[in-house]
């Protein structure tokens, strides 16, 4: 009698916790994705603090009026650039950064970054791949990146690529590695689904693969 009693009371609590975990599960999801947005907004409101100083007092009474001037500049910039053909001004400002000399270090790679990532832009990843890194049966996502120019290869008679190879959970981050063309594995993803991902961890995989 005394087993089938604690019997009971063992799927009880298990039933108990079935129901918790459930819960637990259920919401952890949705309250993560309102933490990572809310650190988000109050990162991106420190950043447009200067903006919101010098905010007329008229436009103080809207709720978050430095985001909506923000993007308003933003739009702006990209309208003039667009229209009035104002690019040799920003060239001009870039070639002036450019030869700063740590400066140019940092803000060049930050551009080339960038432009990768613009699947308009012409310099940009190549091709999604995977390859054995960082050692023989251990396989990684990379991005092909370009061609090596033979004067850099470490064998003159075969053909080598770089590879970018970004780290979870901070894609802009990663390791730049040589390898001959027979050591990749050609994939038919997206820029947008091999960064997803890698953020997630694998977690996020594309719907596609998911029916």
């Amino acid at each position: 009698m005394k087993k089938h009693i604690s019997n009971y009371i063992r799927s009880f609590f298990q039933f108990l916790w079935s129901l918790f975990l459930n819960g637990l599960l259920t919401i952890l999801p949705i309250t993560l994705t309102l933490s990572i947005f809310n650190v988000s907004f109050r990162l991106l409101k420190s950043w447009l603090e200067p903006i919101a100083q010098m905010c007329p007092k008229y436009l103080l009474c809207l709720p978050h009026a430095e985001i909506f001037i923000a993007v308003i500049i933003i739009f702006l910039i990209g309208t003039i650039l667009k229209l009035f053909m104002l690019r040799s001004l920003v060239h001009a400002f870039e070639s002036l950064l450019l030869r700063v000399p740590i400066i140019r270090t940092v803000y060049r790679g930050i551009q080339q970054l960038v432009k990768a990532f613009n699947p308009q832009d012409q310099i940009t990843f190549k091709q999604v791949v995977l390859l054995e890194f960082p050692r023989t049966g251990i396989y990684s996502i990379g991005l092909l990146t370009s061609e090596l120019p033979r004067e850099l290869s470490p064998e003159k008679d075969k053909d080598f690529v770089n590879v970018f190879v970004p780290t979870t959970p901070m894609p802009t981050s990663g390791f730049f590695v040589i390898v001959t063309h027979d050591k990749l594995i050609p994939t038919d993803l997206s820029h947008q689904e091999a960064i997803a991902l890698i953020i997630s961890g694998g977690i996020i995989k594309p719907d596609r693969f998911e029916q």
